[in-house]
């Protein structure tokens, strides 16, 4: 009867300790690293067979009876690793040696050593066993109790008869039910460590849900305000495109009547004047109608470059030519500087360059009404790899673009500010084809510029 009060009072400790070591887990070890959470698992076991042992039934001869044998029974069950369950028998065998030296405490440590073993041989059957848990579970009760059984009854300081006839009958039936209760102890500690972990990964996957969902709700309210915006950009495109269009084709249509209708009145002074009207009035429709095409073709990935070696100062003189009288008409002073540093030729495509310079000076010419515009052509050195480009630099001492539009009008359909394009008129697509445009030779653009205080729009070209 003492045997069972004291096997009874192993099991429920036992539990104790598997229950506190379920605290700790839950409200200290979930915090550490797996390599600590695993060696604290191992010392706990250990520490078990020892606790075990200090409230055994003792007998004279330091003879101690008790189930320190179980925590191996739940290191075969719960760990992947053969060695383990060899390294806690082994360490809950040396804890004997605690309570005092002598044969029967090396024999403990011996039978502990060997169920560790036996340990280790089941958990590698379980781990490759098709068979149930449950089956599982009793072949691995009943083995290490059978095999601590025949331990005793070979190794063990009591005789043999003694031990099978008058401890056996008791202490292993009683062993055999208080280790099958623990083993569905822990199944349900198993199981509910399970359902744990897959309620914490589930409200992870509900956090992580909910910041893709409002990252996004975020996304998705940035692209509504950007199509509002492109909505808003290109109704005023259309508007003043509208207005763009229908003056030259207005010029056109009464001036071709009044040339049509006034034939015998009309002298050839005003002959003359009518036609150079008409055909400035074409021209400008031309560069309108241009302009469209060139970015739907290079938004289509269709605008062909030629590449050719380039005259780096031939294209000033042109420009110069271009707008001089650009420049006289609206008494401003035109300067074209050109280093000596800057190559004679470039290879890149002579028409795109200039296509770009235009667009830049007309810019600066229309949004400057006083002072002056300046195209500086010189060559620079930049990035850790020491790249030479070409810059030409179109600066003027207009109106200027405030800090927070200056990404704004590369845009296309975008300009700084839609009653500016009112204002001066214009598609407002000319930075954006120029963009592309020298996104395809290579180079990209810059702006400097203060509102109220000009601007400098600097084209960089490979110069090699």
């Amino acid at each position: 009867m003492e045997f069972v009060k004291n096997f009874l009072m192993n099991a429920g400790m036992m539990v104790t300790i598997a229950y506190i070591a379920n605290l700790l887990y839950k409200y200290g070890l979930s915090r550490m690293s797996g390599r600590v959470k695993y060696a604290s698992s191992i010392l706990l076991l250990i520490f078990a067979g020892w606790m075990s042992s200090f409230f055994g039934f003792r007998l004279p001869g330091n003879l101690i009876f008790d189930l320190r044998f179980m925590p191996v029974i739940v290191a075969a069950a719960v760990y992947s690793r053969a060695w383990v369950i060899l390294l806690i028998g082994f360490g809950i065998g040396l804890t004997r040696l605690t309570f005092g030296l002598g044969e029967a405490a090396f024999v403990g440590l011996l039978n502990l050593t060997i169920l560790g073993a036996v340990g280790a041989v089941l958990n590698v059957w379980m781990r490759s066993s098709t068979a149930k848990l449950s089956v599982k579970g009793i072949v691995t009760v009943l083995t290490i109790n059978l095999v601590n059984t025949v331990n005793i009854a070979t190794f063990g300081v009591l005789p043999t008869r003694t031990y099978l006839t008058e401890i056996v009958p008791v202490m292993l039936p009683v062993s055999i039910i208080l280790s099958l209760v623990l083993m569905l102890l822990l199944r349900e500690f198993h199981l509910e460590q399970q359902r744990m972990m897959q309620l914490e990964h589930a409200n992870q996957l509900l956090s992580e849900q909910t910041r893709e969902l409002q990252q996004t709700h975020h996304v998705l309210e940035e692209r509504a305000k950007q199509l509002i915006l492109a909505s808003q950009y290109k109704s005023e495109f259309l508007a003043n495109m509208s207005h763009e269009l229908r003056t030259p084709l207005n010029s056109i249509i009464n001036l071709a009547q009044l040339l049509y209708e006034q034939e015998e009145e009309r002298t050839p002074g005003e002959t003359r004047v009518y036609s150079e009207m008409i055909y400035r009035s074409g021209l400008d429709l031309l560069g309108l109608v241009n302009d469209v095409l060139d970015l739907s073709k290079v938004e289509a990935g269709k605008l062909e470059i030629t590449y050719e070696e380039v005259s780096v100062q031939e294209i000033p003189e042109l420009l110069q030519m271009h707008f001089e009288m650009v420049a006289i008409r609206k008494g401003m002073e035109f300067r074209v500087i050109r280093e000596d540093n800057v190559p004679d030729t470039i290879i890149s495509d002579s028409q795109r360059i200039q296509q770009i310079l235009r667009n830049l000076l007309a810019n600066a010419f229309k949004f400057t009404q006083q002072g002056s515009v300046t195209l500086h052509i010189h060559r620079v050195v930049e990035g850790e790899e020491q790249l030479g480009w070409l810059v030409f630099d179109v600066r003027d001492t207009g109106i200027g673009i405030a800090q927070a539009q200056h990404e704004q009008i590369f845009e296309a359909f975008q300009q700084a500010d839609g009653s500016i394009a009112r204002r001066y008129g214009g598609t407002g697509l000319g930075l954006s084809i120029s963009r592309n445009l020298a996104n395809l030779l290579g180079g990209h653009l810059r702006l400097q510029s203060k509102e109220g205080e000009g601007s400098v729009f600097s084209l960089y070209l490979p110069a090699s």
